[in-house]
């Protein structure tokens, strides 16, 4: 029987914690102020993580867009938001730079 590629669970900061804490960390009410923009932001991440944390956050990353597919943005916001701890939401071109910001930390 062939494995799922994502299993489906429920967004929470439990079942995504990596990511959580990134955001918590990153993604703050600041963040505007600090890093410009949320794709620098990612970007500084992925430079003062460890392999282990930017590997972690990139996969929780990457399972969380593939769970939100086909969903409104409004929906994917209120989940970064109210589930998982981010102050900013998102536009669709900023999910996608940050996206491909973790696209790259996962081939370091």
């Amino acid at each position: 029987m062939a494995e799922h590629k994502s299993q489906r669970v429920e967004i929470s900061g439990e079942n995504f914690p990596a990511l959580r804490a990134f955001l918590r960390g990153y993604f703050h009410e600041d963040m505007a102020e600090e890093y410009d923009s949320p794709e620098d932001a990612a970007q500084q991440f992925c430079e003062d993580a460890d392999s282990e944390e930017r590997t972690a956050v990139a996969a929780d990353w990457k399972r969380f867009i593939e769970q939100t597919k086909g969903k409104p943005l409004d929906a994917t916001n209120s989940l970064l938001t109210r589930k998982l701890g981010s102050a900013i939401k998102l536009s669709d071109e900023q999910v996608s730079q940050v996206s491909a910001v973790f696209a790259r930390c996962l081939r370091r």
